[in-house]
């Protein structure tokens, strides 16, 4: 009885869109530079949901304009069931917003920056310390340091119980972890993971591919326009071809001869190796599939060393060029 309460509660939620754009449009410069292009999705009540692309592709625009920060050009976009046009005092006092860049007073402690918050939204830390406490038991230490001396990693966290010491309904994290180091990132995500679990709508915008795979949902946008929107399992299995990974004593060298072989479909630098696709799923050499242990003699009799070629499965980021390659 109690699985099967505990599996419509979460139907429920899933039913509940606390974020819906329909058609966002937003430009700069007197209509020249288009930000964001005809851009519509939701996320559903208790979702970590990512926003990915580079720097550039329009995420911090439509975060803005969730929050009620810049106005759309054309379209509508609702946060927790209200419009961030006509709704936007309401929106404000229910949503987290954590911009980017570090936007804390930098001469104010830990503590009265935390205090500042909680009373600009007419609460108080302890009203709810139960939410930021896992958090701020880590900054605690340093609670008399002026915001501008922590580091990195403890500015992050410092921002995050900013965020939430109101008690948000939605979360808005605009690229929280550029600039911190590993092992920050990663704890920064098992962080999100425990506010997940108290309910907490969860939108994160990321450059960084590998954090895709840590959101339920993911949307890949490029150049203001939302490429694919699904969870990342999902993205992953609709790449169309098998993946090759190779890398040679010159990988300069290496890159440039696959290139220019007109049955290579594509080939993309990855750390250590070149990611390479074959034409139609498979290539062709005088009438004969190309294997790995041909395309290895093959470029062996170009005189490349140390040579390795292994099939490997996709993830986001051969996804992410994919679909830029073939939009």
């Amino acid at each position: 009885m109690e699985n099967h309460f505990q599996f419509s509660t979460f139907n429920f939620q899933l039913s509940i869109k606390m974020v819906v754009l329909n058609n966002i449009v937003k430009t700069y410069n007197k209509g020249e530079i288009k930000a964001v292009s005809d851009v519509s999705f939701s996320v559903n009540k208790g979702e970590l949901f990512g926003l990915i692309g580079a720097d550039g592709a329009g995420k911090t625009s439509i975060f803005r304009i969730l929050t009620t920060l810049l106005l759309p050009d054309s379209g509508t976009a609702s946060v927790n069931g209200f419009d961030v046009v006509k709704d936007y005092k309401t929106i404000r006092k229910n949503v987290g917003y954590m911009p980017g860049k570090f936007s804390l007073y930098q001469d104010l402690s830990v503590e009265e920056n935390l205090n500042f918050f909680a009373t600009v939204f007419n609460t108080t830390v302890a009203e709810n310390y139960d939410l930021v406490k896992d958090i701020y038991v880590q900054l605690e230490p340093f609670k008399t340091r002026r915001a501008g001396k922590l580091s990195g990693g403890m500015k992050q966290k410092l921002a995050l119980c900013c965020a939430l010491i109101h008690r948000p309904a939605v979360l808005f994290l605009d690229e929280p972890t550029t600039g911190v180091d590993v092992v920050s990132r990663k704890e920064f995500w098992e962080m999100l993971k425990g506010l997940k679990q108290q309910g907490i709508t969860i939108l994160v915008s990321t450059p960084y591919m590998d954090e895709a795979t840590l959101c339920e949902r993911i949307a890949l946008i490029q150049n203001g326009s939302i490429m694919m929107i699904d969870t990342p399992d999902n993205i992953i299995k609709q790449f169309p071809d098998k993946l090759f990974a190779v890398k040679a004593d010159n990988m300069s060298k290496l890159q440039n001869s696959l290139r220019s072989n007109s049955q290579i479909k594509s080939c993309f630098s990855f750390g250590d190796f070149h990611h390479v696709t074959m034409e139609n799923g498979e290539l062709k050499v005088e009438n004969e599939k190309l294997t790995m242990e041909n395309l290895m003699a093959s470029l062996k009799n170009e005189g490349f060393k140390d040579l390795e070629i292994k099939e490997i499965t996709p993830g986001i980021e051969d996804c992410f060029i994919h679909l830029m390659d073939n939009k």
